[in-house]
C-alpha cells in the first residue's frame, strides 16, 4: 500500500535534524506529530494518602521527565526540603540532564541507564543500602515494581501523576496510512476518542513491549516494533518497514 500520512504520538522534534526529518525526504512522507495522552498531577492531598514521607528516603528514581517536573512541583506543595544528599537514579541521560532544571548537577550524586530499566538496575543494585522512591503514574504498568521486588531493592512505589486521554476530536483518524504509538496509554486513547475505529490496512507501530502488548491486546494488527538488536530506534524499524513496502 501506498503509505504517505503518518501519525507519530510524540510531541513535535526540537530541530530538523531528527531522524524522521530523513523519513520525510526518503519516502516523501507528511508526518503529524501529536500526542495522545496528557499528564496530570495528583493533590498534595491525595498524595499524603500514600503515607510516603520523602525526608525518610535517600534516592529517587525516574523513568521520565514528567516525573521530574511533577515530583519537585508536589514537594513544592508540600513545603518539603529535598535533602543535599539525595541520589536520582534516571532511566536516560537525558533525563539526568533535565535534573538541572531543579538541582545543580555536579553537587548531587546523579546515576542513569540507557534508556532501558534494565542497564538502571544493575546500578540500583550496586546501592543496595539506599532507600528508594520510584516517582511514577498512578496507572504505571507493574514490570518496574516486580523486578524491585525480585531484586529485593527497598523501595516505595509512589504515584504523583496520572496519564490520561488527550481530546482528539480535531483529528481525522481515518486520513493515516501509519499511526506510531509511543504509550500502551496511546492505544486506549485511540479507542476512546475513536471507540468505532477499525484499523483495516493502516500499519501499527509499538514502540516498548508493554506499547506492543497494548495494541495486540485491543484486537489490532502490529507491523513495527522498537526497539530491538537490528533497530534499537523507532526511526530505524520505521525505515526498514518502509523500504520493504516501497518494493
Amino acid at each position: 500500500m501506498k503509505i504517505k500520512q503518518v501519525l507519530l504520538s510524540q510531541p513535535p522534534p526540537e530541530s530538523d535534524k531528527s531522524p524522521y526529518a530523513d523519513l520525510v525526504k526518503q519516502f516523501n512522507l507528511d508526518i503529524t506529530f501529536r500526542k495522545l495522552i496528557k499528564v496530570e498531577r495528583i493533590s498534595a492531598k491525595d498524595f499524603r494518602q500514600h503515607r510516603i514521607h520523602i525526608p525518610d528516603y535517600t534516592a529517587l528514581i525516574f523513568t521520565s521527565k514528567h516525573a521530574v517536573d511533577h515530583f519537585f512541583a508536589l514537594a513544592e506543595e508540600m513545603r518539603v526540603q529535598i535533602s543535599d544528599q539525595m541520589k536520582y537514579f534516571c532511566t536516560s541521560e537525558a533525563i539526568a540532564l533535565y535534573l538541572q532544571k531543579y538541582v545543580q548537577y555536579r553537587k548531587r550524586k546523579i546515576f542513569f541507564g540507557k534508556n532501558q530499566f534494565n542497564d538502571l538496575l544493575d546500578i540500583i543494585r550496586k546501592q543496595k543500602d539506599e532507600k528508594f522512591i520510584f516517582i511514577c503514574a498512578e496507572n504505571h504498568q507493574n514490570d518496574i515494581p516486580q523486578l524491585l521486588t525480585q531484586y529485593k531493592i527497598n523501595y516505595v512505589f509512589a504515584p504523583i501523576y496520572r496519564t490520561v486521554p488527550e481530546e482528539l476530536t480535531d483529528l481525522s483518524i481515518n486520513d493515516f496510512q501509519m499511526i506510531i504509538f509511543f504509550s500502551p496509554f496511546g492505544v486506549a486513547s485511540l479507542k476512546k476518542n475513536f471507540p468505532g475505529y477499525e484499523q483495516g490496512e493502516t500499519v501499527f507501530g509499538a514502540f516498548g513491549d508493554a506499547t506492543a502488548q497494548a495494541v495486540e491486546d485491543e484486537g489490532f494488527t502490529l507491523q513495527i516494533k522498537a526497539p530491538s538488536e537490528k533497530f534499537p530506534s523507532m526511526a530505524m524499524a520505521m525505515q526498514d518497514f518502509l523500504q520493504k513496502n516501497k518494493k
